[in-house]
């Protein structure tokens, strides 16, 4: 059981709660649920998570003041319910530290495809195993850039794009994609420019990059040793 990843479900929704249980429970994930934050609050301190689903809106404090508080202190993954599909809400979401949000109402294989993706993007997290690039190598536990002289200072939104790209090696993201999941502000120029900056930091010749390179019409793709 321990090898089964442990989801905490956090809705005011009766009802919607003990469906997500039942069919996150068929689809091979442990479930514990709870009806508000300050429930999920006491669960939290007693049980570890591989991941959270939150809704948004409950009454008290919100979805997005739980994960606020919780990235104070929590790398654990959290994805967002919310009934709210405006931009601005999505947004706030991601920049308080949210990895996906999912608007109701939704198919529930949406919503498990959404929960495999975020596992598999936080699985180089928690191993030990280096990301091999050449004569540098990144440490995605520490979220850390090596070179032969020591650490690389990485800005924060350069860590958070090569983090996506860690996590997904040898498979092209979109641009928009990228953008989303680093949490990138501005136009979709904006990857474009990160992953200049990064290039500089990674790539023998930033011109014909052999690590970080890009793939027509598809996006961007990190090929490690």
């Amino acid at each position: 059981m321990e090898d089964i990843p442990h989801i905490l479900v956090v809705d005011d929704d009766n009802r919607l709660r003990e469906l997500l249980r039942k069919f996150l429970t068929e689809n091979d994930f442990r479930v514990t649920s709870s009806a508000n934050a300050a429930e999920a609050r006491n669960i939290l301190r007693s049980l570890k998570f591989d991941l959270l689903v939150l809704d948004i809106m409950m009454p008290g404090e919100s979805g997005l003041e739980l994960t606020s508080v919780l990235r104070e202190t929590s790398r654990v993954p959290i994805l967002l319910l919310t009934a709210m599909g405006e931009s601005e809400h999505r947004i706030d979401g991601l920049e308080r530290g949210a990895d996906d949000y999912l608007a109701k109402p939704f198919e529930p294989r949406e919503l498990l495809a959404r929960i495999r993706s975020i596992l598999r993007r936080v699985s180089p997290q928690v191993g030990k195993t280096l990301i091999i690039l050449g004569k540098y190598q990144y440490d995605p536990l520490r979220q850390q850039l090596l070179g032969p002289d020591g650490p690389i200072k990485l800005t924060n939104a350069e860590a958070r794009l090569l983090q996506v790209l860690v996590a997904n090696p040898g498979s092209p993201i979109s641009r928009e994609s990228l953008q989303e999941k680093s949490q990138l502000r501005g136009s979709i120029r904006a990857v474009d420019v990160q992953v200049t900056r990064l290039r500089r930091k990674i790539e023998p010749n930033p011109k014909m990059p052999r690590y970080l390179q890009t793939i027509r019409g598809q996006g961007y793709v990190l090929w490690p040793d």
